[in-house]
């Protein structure tokens, strides 16, 4: 089959995705159709946000679709309309089987992960808040069971060892779209040999799990070690970010989000939470030494640098 012949739908929402659907675009695949999430009001004015996903497809004169429900009976007369070989989904909800069973090519997902470590909705963030040094891109088929499917293609690439989860997002995200560019080729010359995740787990390994990260996820227990606290604090930079709670004297609590720390700082018999301040450095106690924080935000201020927060900010505190 020629390129041009090849007929793709792609499913997808946020930046990440944007980058495969632009490689696609670029490297003249037929991408007949795009289905993103409906526009969501937003803002003070309410105004209705497009996903980056359909910002780029309109911009490419590219049909799109916002199902509201993807088993409704229309949308998916829809997609069968389409008559398309193959499906490629990148960050977007879970696909019902009417759905990811339709091309006869089948139905491929982009994760960001190296499959089966870190299977749902945040791998990134997991990667680096655990303290990873590697991790990467799968391409595998869809199957019922959520990120579960026979590997394609697998990708790798180090984690850095001040890397935040931007950094590593950003270099995923390029990843991907070449690796999508060439699983859709070999699908197309029949050369997948696709691999079952558990033939990929050694003796008594488990899969890795990667939950969807909520407010309490991002709060720093500075009862852990410092090495924890720094994967933590860079493993949710810039998104969501960490946060702690800055307690005085008298009790009254401040929240703020910590961005970025240096190098933990061995030390014994600590407080954690304790606050060590000069004007120049503030450093927090974690259960086997200190962390300096470098950039913070108090809530309902501009993130800022920390020598510029002491400035305005009396440290008679603790963080809890």
């Amino acid at each position: 089959m020629e390129k041009k012949d090849l007929r793709i739908v792609f499913f997808g929402t946020p930046e990440f995705a944007v980058e495969s659907l632009k490689a696609l675009v670029e490297n003249d695949y037929n991408v007949v159709g795009v289905v993103t999430v409906p526009d969501k009001p937003a803002g003070r004015g309410r105004h209705l946000l497009e996903s980056d996903v359909k910002q780029y497809a309109v911009s490419q004169g590219l049909h799109v679709m916002q199902p509201v429900k993807l088993k409704d009976e229309a949308f998916v007369d829809e997609l069968r309309s389409l008559d398309a070989h193959l499906f490629i989904v990148i960050a977007f909800r879970m696909l019902p089987e009417v759905v990811w069973g339709m091309p006869p090519m089948g139905t491929f997902n982009l994760h960001a992960s190296l499959l089966p470590k870190y299977r749902g909705a945040a791998p990134i963030n997991w990667a680096v808040m655990n303290g990873d040094k590697v991790t990467g891109v799968t391409t595998f088929f869809l199957k019922h069971e959520i990120d579960t499917g026979d590997v394609i293609e697998q990708r790798s690439i180090e984690i850095g060892r001040q890397d935040n989860v931007g950094v590593v997002y950003d270099r995923l995200m390029t990843l991907g779209a070449g690796m999508v560019l060439n699983t859709v080729d070999s699908i197309v010359a029949g050369e997948v040999k696709a691999i079952p995740q558990d033939q990929m787990l050694t003796a008594g390994e488990q899969p890795t799990p990667a939950p969807k990260i909520f407010k309490e996820t991002c709060r720093i227990d500075w009862t852990r070690t410092a090495e924890e606290v720094y994967n933590h604090t860079r493993g949710l930079s810039p998104y969501p970010a960490a946060w702690t709670t800055l307690v005085d004297d008298k009790g009254t609590e401040s929240v703020i989000k910590i961005y970025e720390t240096g190098e933990p700082e061995p030390a014994q018999d600590l407080i954690p939470g304790t606050i060590k301040a000069d004007g120049k450095t503030m450093r927090v106690a974690c259960a086997d030494g200190w962390l300096e924080i470098k950039q913070l935000q108090l809530a309902g201020k501009k993130r800022m640098e920390a020598d510029a927060f002491m400035r305005g900010f009396t440290l008679n505190h603790i963080c809890k």
